[in-house]
C-alpha cells in the first residue's frame, strides 16, 4: 500500500465520507429541529383552537336550546290561531242564531201583517165599490 495514487484515492474517499456524514448530521439536526417547532406550534395551535372548541360547543347548546323554544313559541302560536278560529266560527255560529234567525221571524211576521193589512184595504176598497154599485143602482139619470 505503497502506492501514491491508492493513498490520494483512499484519502478522497475518506474526505468524502466525512463530507457525508457531516452533511446527514446537519439534516438529522435540521429535522429535529424542524420536529421541534413543529410540535410547538402544534402545541400553539390545539392551545388556541381549545377554547374556540369549547366556544363553539356552547354556540351551538345555545343554537339548539333557541331552535327548540322556537319550535314551542310556534306550536303554541298554532294551538292559539286555532283556538281563535273556533271562537270566531262559535261566535259567527251565535250571532246568526240570535240576530239573523230572529231577524228572518221577523221578517215574516211583517209579512204577516202587511198581507193582513193589504186583505183589509183590499175588503174596505172592496165594501165601497160595492156600495157605489148600489149608489148607481138608485140613480135615476
Amino acid at each position: 500500500m505503497t502506492d501514491p495514487a491508492a493513498a490520494v484515492f483512499l484519502g478522497i474517499i475518506a474526505l468524502a465520507t466525512l463530507v457525508m456524514a457531516t452533511i446527514q448530521v446537519g439534516a438529522i439536526v435540521f429535522a429535529a429541529r424542524v420536529a421541534k417547532r413543529v410540535n410547538r406550534l402544534a402545541d400553539q395551535v390545539e392551545h388556541e383552537i381549545k377554547p374556540l372548541l369549547t366556544n363553539l360547543t356552547e354556540v351551538s347548546q345555545h343554537a339548539v336550546r333557541a331552535s327548540s323554544l322556537a319550535v314551542e313559541q310556534v306550536e303554541r302560536a298554532d294551538r292559539l290561531f286555532a283556538t281563535v278560529a273556533e271562537r270566531v266560527d262559535e261566535t259567527f255560529t251565535l250571532v246568526q242564531s240570535a240576530i239573523i234567525r230572529p231577524a228572518r221571524e221577523g221578517r215574516a211576521v211583517v209579512s204577516a201583517v202587511r198581507a193582513a193589512v193589504a186583505a183589509f184595504r183590499e175588503l174596505r176598497a172592496a165594501r165601497k165599490r160595492s156600495k157605489m154599485d148600489d149608489e148607481d143602482a138608485l140613480f135615476i139619470g
